[in-house]
């Protein structure tokens, strides 16, 4: 029977990310081809219970700017392709566009950018003539209403726009599009807008015959040799979201723009597809890509063109779109199904800032891997103190005092105080040093401390609970004493 596991996403678990930054955020794209759409109060529902904070809209419905108002979650709002006609032709209709979309619901709705239309330079090249006018004319607006140094005017463009990408550092935009992008990024470039890029690996490993390995796509690790290696720059790449990115940069440096920076406005995997012609479209790979992805992202790995530059990236999409034209695997991107089902499980264990929130009882608060000791005592004094756990456990002679170290026993405490608060979103940072896991801590690698975090892992819930859980973790250390003894 397959399984149907809880997903644990997203996000941005510090004040800054809240409130707004420029730093490393996923979000997600909602969509609506939907048979059955959701209503906007159990999209935000949704979110919120998934602690999702970045949103891109395909369009600017009102009854969805009126459910995400007071949340906190920062949007983008979207002009349809088929609105630039009207908006690219006259500055007084974009001037009602924002009137109408945007002040009316702003600050109450945490708006940061629109996005015009959308892959317009591929997808309806007829309306490319506007795109640039559109863009002036809703950005004069934002300026009319005091509100530009808040939000941002871009566009979304498909990577197909890149030519040569790879190697990267040879890559140049397609020169028939110079009449638009040369102004564009340059308007980018004077308002501090980002180039809004939809990057798609899946598409790019499907269409290279073999040449692109599913690995190289999905972020999983290569041996140096198996590296993509940009003979001119001798950057070495890992997977080919880096590669497109950077793509990227080298064709703006290649106009002389160079302080742009790049937003992935759409990027993901599906989980599903025709088994003879899209074999790869698996919840597997799905899981694997988005998780890999969250990571990259998150941990602020940036890119080898600029390591440690943030790229803030939009996973496509939030729900399944079963209306979508086209092969099977269009209808089959969403992390959850219409109904807010889970299409499959991600792995974010050890993603550093990430959250994982469910409402199964099925995610654990731990120490974050390599935080500063000093902090992590400070927390556990703190969650010890007024935090009110109890940690006589944690002392010496008792259950839990063993391993005796700052991280297990901060785990213990961290992850008390979660549970005693229902899990509920932000019982589970401590300044930073604790994330949210799916993976139980009591299974650790040493025998010995996998029994005694199982044991004080128990303390924590019901005596049913434990008792399973003992039994569990007894056999666990039988079999793994078993396992070890036949090496």
């Amino acid at each position: 029977m397959r399984k149907l596991l809880f997903i644990s996403f997203v996000l941005s678990l510090s004040a800054a990310a809240v409130h707004g930054e420029d730093g490393a955020y996923i979000g997600v794209n909602i969509g609506t081809a939907m048979s059955s759409v959701p209503a906007p109060t159990q999209i935000t529902t949704l979110l919120r219970s998934q602690n999702i904070r970045h949103v891109r809209l395909y369009d600017a419905d009102p009854a969805m700017l009126a459910a995400l108002s007071n949340t906190g979650i920062r949007v983008i709002v979207s002009v349809p392709n088929e609105q630039l006609l009207a908006i690219g032709n006259s500055n007084a209709t974009a001037a009602n566009w924002v009137a109408r979309n945007v002040a009316a619901h702003f600050p109450a709705v945490n708006i940061t950018a629109i996005a015009v239309g959308s892959e317009v330079l591929s997808a309806q090249p007829s309306a490319a003539p506007l795109l640039m006018p559109a863009m002036r004319y809703l950005q004069n607006a934002l300026v009319a209403a005091a509100l530009d140094r808040y939000i941002k005017v871009s566009t979304p463009h498909s990577s197909s726009i890149i030519l040569d990408s790879f190697p990267p550092s040879q890559a140049f935009f397609n020169r028939s599009l110079d009449g638009v992008l040369v102004p564009m990024l340059r308007f980018l470039q004077s308002t501090g807008s980002p180039l809004m890029l939809n990057v798609y690996p899946y598409y790019d490993y499907m269409r290279s015959n073999g040449v692109i390995p599913l690995d190289y796509a999905l972020f999983r690790p290569l041996p140096p040799n198996k590296e993509a290696v940009d003979a001119n720059t001798l950057l070495h790449y890992t997977n080919v979201f880096d590669a497109v990115v950077d793509a990227a940069y080298f064709a703006m440096a290649y106009l002389n723009v160079t302080n742009v920076p790049v937003m992935v406005t759409e990027t993901g995997w599906p989980h599903k597809g025709d088994s003879s012609s899209e074999p790869d479209a698996t919840s597997d790979n799905a899981d694997t890509y988005n998780s890999n992805l969250i990571r990259h992202v998150m941990n602020s790995t940036g890119t080898p063109k600029h390591p440690g530059v943030a790229v803030p990236t939009y996973v496509y999409e939030l729900y399944d779109e079963d209306t979508r034209p086209g092969s099977t695997s269009e209808k089959y991107w969403g992390l959850f199904d219409m109904n807010g089902v889970p299409a499959y499980t991600l792995h974010l264990t050890g993603s550093g800032v990430l959250l994982a929130n469910d409402t199964t009882n099925q995610t654990y608060c731990v120490a974050r891997e390599g935080a500063d000791p000093k902090m992590l005592q400070a927390a556990l004094d703190w969650a010890c103190g007024p935090g009110k756990v109890d940690c006589s456990v944690l002392m010496q002679g008792q259950p839990c005092y063993d391993p005796d170290t700052v991280d297990a026993h901060a785990t213990y405490a961290f992850n008390a105080y979660y549970h005693g608060m229902g899990m509920g979103s932000g019982t589970c940072y401590f300044s930073g040093v604790a994330v949210v896991t799916t993976t139980d801590p009591s299974k650790i690698t040493h025998a010995y401390h996998h029994l005694t975090l199982a044991i004080c892992a128990c303390i924590v819930g019901s005596m049913t609970g434990c008792l399973g859980c003992f039994f569990l973790q007894v056999t666990d250390l039988v079999f793994m004493l078993g396992r070890t003894g036949r090496r």
